[in-house]
Parts: structure tokens; sequence; C-alpha cells
């Protein structure tokens, strides 16, 4: 295992050493099959009065020396034992050469984003399909009549706009941004359905234009793996498969077994340059899943994209963490962050989802990104959750004075809108 620890981005590398929450355990038991001796070591255990903590275990392999750090998330103060690194907190792992001083351990601990990654669900969630779709029939399913652009408008307007950047909405969390040369595509989900086969939830707007009518796409953005952001049958049939392809780590099989040619994985703060862009690949606080099996065994992110001294950060799904608040020191000011304002309301089962922000959440995650101007995302398409469909969008405008915004820098689309980036950003 490689890590720069001289490089404090390179620290959490979630993926390469088996740190989702639910895999530690196993992890560990592998990784020490590889060590002939390993030791806990006690008078280095630290925790802060937010419950912040540090963890060292040392292991000998041909008569050097290695470390494992721990840094978790809301630990017990009893918990000083090999269960703090088992499977129950946020965490991140490195490796040190020799046993780490105190000095050491602050150095690394002030590199480390708190609460980022995948938080665990509360035990009293009380899931339920049948009381889900029992509530979501009461849901008032009319929409007004310019939720959409009719797609002949649309069509006439990508060509208007074809020498400008611009940003479009397809619908859910497919956009097209266009940066000079380059059009991007997010998250691309044009079937019926957001599961497999015939089953999940089923569109309720259709997206404003057709595979087959999309302009030529040369970068395809995939943050994740759930179905209504990785559709497979989209990714079948898309039409560009030169489009250079970024997506989470363990996530290119996807792209690889249906012909696309270009295609790479990025790790959390992983950076690519492409004509005149740079693109980052950042934490966020959410998951992953698609079968039974597979929970977190691949990454999630968000998507920095820097343009001529311009920042779009586009967030996968996400729920409210501390780390924006870093990534806001680290990589603002951001002049447009494009971010999930649905599905968080899962009453009566439970309160809200953790891996969804609400229209405040988003906002509040805008604010310590130190954004300009905040488009809400993720609404208006699929019944994920069971808030009003049209609530999300008035609770993000009427809210945003609260976190530091005027009502017109929280900006919300209709379905097809394609405005053009200076407008948007003046």
């Amino acid at each position: 295992m490689k890590i720069n620890l001289r490089d404090p981005k390179k620290i959490m590398k979630l993926s390469k050493l088996g740190c989702f929450h639910q895999s530690k355990l196993s992890f560990l038991r592998s990784f020490l099959k590889e060590f002939k001796t390993w030791k806990y070591n006690r008078d280095l255990f630290d925790l802060d009065e937010n419950g912040f903590g540090r963890a060292v275990y040392s292991f000998s392999k041909n008569k050097r020396i290695y470390s494992l750090i721990c840094f978790a998330n809301k630990i017990d103060d009893k918990e000083r034992s090999d269960r703090v690194i088992a499977t129950k907190w946020d965490a991140a792992f490195t490796l040190h050469d020799g046993i780490p001083s105190k000095n050491d351990l602050d150095r690394l601990s002030e590199n480390v984003p708190k609460q980022e990654g995948s938080p665990e669900r509360k035990e009293n969630v009380n899931w339920s399909f049948r009381t889900f779709n029992k509530e979501k029939k009461k849901l008032d399913m009319s929409l007004p009549s310019d939720h959409s652009i009719k797609k002949e408008v649309v069509l006439k307007n990508l060509i208007k706009n074809q020498n400008n950047d611009f940003i479009a909405w397809i619908g859910h969390a497919t956009f097209l941004i266009k940066l000079g040369d380059t059009t991007i595509i997010t998250d691309p989900v044009f079937s019926r359905n957001a599961g497999p086969l015939f089953f999940g939830p089923k569109r309720y707007v259709d997206p404003a234009l057709n595979l087959n009518e999309l302009p030529k796409i040369d970068l395809f953005l995939l943050t994740h793996n759930h179905y209504d952001h990785l559709d497979i049958k989209t990714i079948r049939k898309f039409p560009f498969k030169d489009a250079k392809v970024l997506t989470a780590l363990k996530l290119g099989k996807y792209f690889t077994n249906n012909r696309f040619k270009n295609v790479k994985e990025l790790d959390w703060y992983d950076e690519v340059k492409i004509n005149d862009l740079k693109i980052t690949f950042l934490p966020a606080v959410h998951w992953s899943k698609r079968s039974l099996t597979d929970t977190n065994k691949t990454l999630w992110g968000n998507f920095l994209i820097e343009y001529k001294g311009k920042k779009i950060f586009f967030a996968c799904d996400t729920g409210y963490g501390e780390v924006y608040k870093k990534l806001g020191k680290d990589y603002g000011p951001i002049d447009l962050t494009m971010i999930n304002i649905g599905a968080y309301d899962f009453r009566p089962m439970f309160e809200k989802s953790i891996y969804h922000t609400t229209p405040e959440e988003a906002l509040e995650v805008a604010k310590d990104l130190k954004s300009k101007k905040v488009l809400g995302t993720h609404w208006g398409t699929f019944v994920l959750s069971l808030e009003p469909i049209l609530e999300p969008p008035k609770r993000f405008k009427r809210n945003a004075k609260s976190f530091g915004f005027n009502e017109d820098d929280a900006l919300i689309f209709k379905i097809g809108q394609i405005e053009n980036l200076n407008y948007i950003l003046k």
C-alpha cells in the first residue's frame, strides 16, 4: 500500500484501504494476515471533547515496524479496544512508518475531515415498503403546466446556445453543462423507472430530451451507483461511447462492459485535467448499494469543475456533514453549487434521511462551501420519499435568506430550462 503521508489530500484513501463503514472489520482481518505481529497502543489512544478519537495499532514485518492509525468520529470513551476500528463509526485509516509521536497524530488529525463518508443509520429507523407505498398514494401528483418546457422549445434553445457556455436541466440529477469545447452530462437517467428491470420508482415527468436528441457529449460524470443515478439501460444505449467517463472507484466496469473506451475511476481528492477544465472528485456524505450484498463496496462523491476561474460544484446525493466546512476552506469560494434538495422526508417511518439534505441543509452546505449561487437538483422527477413533490423548491427559495443568500441566488430550473452560464453567475 503506497500512501504519501506528506500530502494530506491522500490520507483518506478509503477504497484502497477498505474503509467503508460496513467493511472495516473484513478489511482488518485480511490486512492482519499479512503481518507477523500486531499490538494495540493503548497509550496513544486519544479522545477529544467532540468525540473525535485516534487509535494506533503497530505491526512488525520484515524487521520493520508499521502503524495503522484509525481516526474515528463518535467513539464511546469506554471503547478502547479493537472495536474502535471495527465497523461502527465514520472513520479513516492511514499507514505510518514506525510508531507515531503525539505530534505526528496531531498533524494527521488536522487533515482528516470529520463526518465524511457514510454515516450509520440510527437504530430506530423503521423502513417498510408497505408503509412507504401506502403513504406515497396520498401524495398530490398534480404539476403546474410550466414544470417542464416543451421539447421543441428545448431543441431550439440548444441550437441557440450551441456556442455559449450553459447549464440545462434534463431531469432529476441529469444536467448538460457546456463549458468551452466540452459538453458534460451528469448522472444521466433516461429510463422510465429507477431500478432493475421494471422495478423501482417510475418517472412522473419525461426527460427534457431523448437520448438520441442529445448534443455530442464529451464528458460523462457519474457520482455513485444508486439506480436513480447509474442507469444501466442509459449506459448501454448511450450514443457517444467515445466520451471520456469520470466515475467513482469500482464503477468503471459498468462502462468498459458497454464499449466505452476512455474510463477513469477516481478516489476522493483525485484531480483530472480535460481540455481547459480541471475536475476534482471530493467527499460526500452518502452511501452506495445496488444489491443485497454490495453495500458501500463502491465509492461515491462530488465533482468540482474548474473552468476559466469559475468553480462549479456538482453534488452527489449528500447529507449534511462538517466535511463541507473543510471543503469550503480548501476549495472555496464556489461560484455555483448544484445540490440535491429532494428525497428527505420519510415520516411516519422515521423523520428524515441522513443521506439527503433537506432544502435548508442544502443551503447550509452551499454556505459552508462559500458559494455565490446555489441550484436545487434531485427533485421533480421521481417519488423517492414522502414530502409533497413541490415542497422542496418552495422551502429552498423561502429559506435562502436565512443562510446568507438572496432569494434570486437560490436557483430553481424548469425541466428543459437552458441558461447561459454568465447569466446564472451574474
